[in-house]
C-alpha cells in the first residue's frame, strides 16, 4: 500500500531510504537543512567494508586507551571540558567490550554489512554513476609483527564470520602498493571490499536521481515534532509545518534529539573525524591502503588522495581542532614522501556513534508510524543502502532477510 512518508536527512542513509521507498512507489519527502550529501556523507573515507564486523570495543580497550590518549600523533583525543558529559556514553563502550558482547555484536555487523554491493547496485544503475563503485579489495599494513599479533582478536572475528584474508610478506606489500615507504613486517589483502571514489557525488546522484522519480526534497531545519496520541503529525520547521504520515529517522549525529521527542532517549554521540585531500597529489594508489597501528585510511578518490581517521570527543557544537588534520597530513608525507601538499583541503565531521558499533534500524517503540535509521558510526556509508532497503522491507511489510532486534532502540 503506498504511504506518505517523511525522512529527516539527506545524507546517505537518508537518501539511500528515500530510494528504496520510491521504488516501492511511496511519496516521500526528505528534509534536511543541508544539500544532499553535504554532512558527515561528504568526508568519509569512502571505504565499501562489507566485512567491518569487528566493534570499536573489544576486550582490553580500557588499558589501551592511555596510551592513545598520551601519543601526540595517536588516533584519540578527548577534550577534557567535555568529559563528564561523554562519560555515560563512555562507560557504555566500555561495558560492550567483553567479549560474550563482541561476539554478538559482530554475529550482528556481518549480515547487515556484507549486503553493500548488492544493496547499492540497483541504486547506482538507476543513477548512472555505476562508475564510483570500486571493488578493488584493499590493504592492510603493520609496521610491527607485534601490532598484528595485538589485533589477532580482530582478524579471527572476521575470518570466523567468513571475511577473506590474504596475508602478505614484505615484498608482496611493495608489489601491490610500491608507492609505500618504509618497512612493513605484516600486510594483509581483503579482496572482497572496496571504495567510494566520490562519497559525495554519490549522495547527491542518488539524489537528484530521486527526484527525476518523483521523490521531494526540502531543505529545511527541523525545529521540532508535533506529536500525537498516535504518533507524529508535523515536523516544525523554520519554513513552516510539514505534514507527517509515516516519519524515518535518519538524522545522523543529530537523531537523538528527535528521538528523544518520541520516547526513545537513546546513546548517541557526535564523535568527531578528520581528513585531509590531496588534491594534486602526483602519487597515485591503486586501491585502499588500512593503518590499523595509527587507525587511518587513504583512499584514493576522484577529488585525489584523501587521508582519513581520527577519534574526538568534543561534542556536537565545538570548533574543531584541525591539529587533528594536520596530524593525518603529517602521516600522510610520512608513508608518500613524495606527495604534493600545493593544493589540500582539511574537513572535520561528526560520526553518529552509538556506544556498542550497532546502528539504531527498526520501528519506534512508541509509535508504529515512526522508523529509525541511524547510529552507524564508522560504517555508514557501507550500511547505507543496505539500511535503506532493511527500512524500505518494514514498511512494506516484507522480511527484511536478517535478524534486526539487535539494532532494536530498546536495547538500552
Amino acid at each position: 500500500m503506498t504511504q506518505n512518508i517523511t525522512i529527516i536527512g539527506a545524507g546517505i542513509v537518508g537518501i539511500a531510504t528515500a530510494c528504496y521507498l520510491r521504488r516501492d512507489g511511496h511519496e516521500v519527502t526528505v528534509v534536511d537543512m543541508r544539500p544532499p550529501g553535504e554532512y558527515c556523507s561528504f568526508g568519509n573515507a569512502g571505504i565499501l567494508s562489507p566485512g567491518s564486523c569487528v566493534p570499536l570495543a573489544t576486550p582490553g580497550i580500557l588499558w589501551k586507551v592511555p596510551g592513545y590518549l598520551a601519543d601526540p600523533m595517536g588516533p584519540l583525543t578527548v577534550r577534557w571540558s567535555y568529559l563528564p558529559r561523554a562519560m555515560p556514553w563512555l562507560l557504555r563502550f566500555i561495558a560492550a567490550s567483553s567479549m560474550e558482547r563482541v561476539e554478538r555484536i559482530a554475529d550482528a555487523l556481518r549480515p547487515l554489512l556484507r549486503q553493500t554491493f548488492d544493496a547499492y547496485e540497483p541504486l547506482v544503475n538507476h543513477a548512472g554513476v555505476t562508475d564510483l563503485i570500486r571493488r578493488t579489495g584493499y590493504v592492510v599494513v603493520y609496521q610491527k609483527r607485534e601490532s598484528y599479533v595485538g589485533d589477532a582478536l580482530a582478524w579471527k572475528l572476521r575470518r570466523d564470520r567468513g571475511v577473506a584474508i590474504e596475508e602478505l610478506d614484505s615484498a608482496e606489500i611493495k608489489r601491490r602498493v610500491p608507492q609505500l615507504a618504509g618497512s612493513y613486517e605484516v600486510g594483509l589483502y581483503l579482496p572482497e571490499q572496496g571504495y567510494c571514489a566520490n562519497p559525495e557525488r554519490l549522495t547527491k546522484s542518488l539524489a537528484t536521481q530521486f527526484v527525476r522519480d518523483g521523490g521531494k526534497l526540502l531543505q529545511r531545519k527541523v525545529l521540532d515534532i508535533e506529536v500525537g496520541a498516535d504518533g507524529p503529525r508535523a515536523l516544525v520547521t523554520d519554513a513552516g509545518n510539514v505534514p507527517v504520515e509515516t516519519l524515518v529517522i535518519c538524522a545522523g549525529a543529530h537523531s537523538n534529539e528527535f528521538t528523544a521527542k518520541l520516547g526513545d532517549p537513546v546513546p548517541l554521540e557526535a564523535e568527531r573525524g578528520y581528513h585531509v585531500t590531496f588534491s594534486d597529489p602526483r602519487v597515485d594508489l591503486p586501491l585502499p591502503v588500512f593503518m590499523p597501528e595509527h587507525k587511518f585510511f587513504v583512499t584514493p578518490m576522484e577529488m585525489g588522495l584523501r587521508i582519513a581517521g581520527q577519534t574526538e570527543f568534543a561534542g556536537m557544537n565545538a570548533e574543531p581542532n584541525y591539529a587533528r588534520a594536520d596530524i593525518l597530513a603529517r602521516h600522510m608525507q610520512r608513508i608518500l614522501p613524495g606527495i604534493s601538499a600545493a593544493d589540500t583541503t582539511k574537513w572535520m565531521g561528526r560520526r553518529p556513534s552509538m556506544p556498542d558499533s550497532l546502528p539504531v534500524i527498526g520501528r519506534a517503540t512508541k509509535f508504529a508510524n515512526v522508523y529509525y535509521a541511524f547510529g552507524h558510526g564508522h560504517v555508514g556509508l557501507v550500511g547505507g543502502a543496505p539500511t535503506g532497503r532493511i527500512i524500505a522491507d518494514l514498511i512494506a511489510g516484507r522480511e527484511p532477510g536478517l535478524d534486526i532486534r539487535p539494532y532494536s532502540a530498546s536495547r538500552f
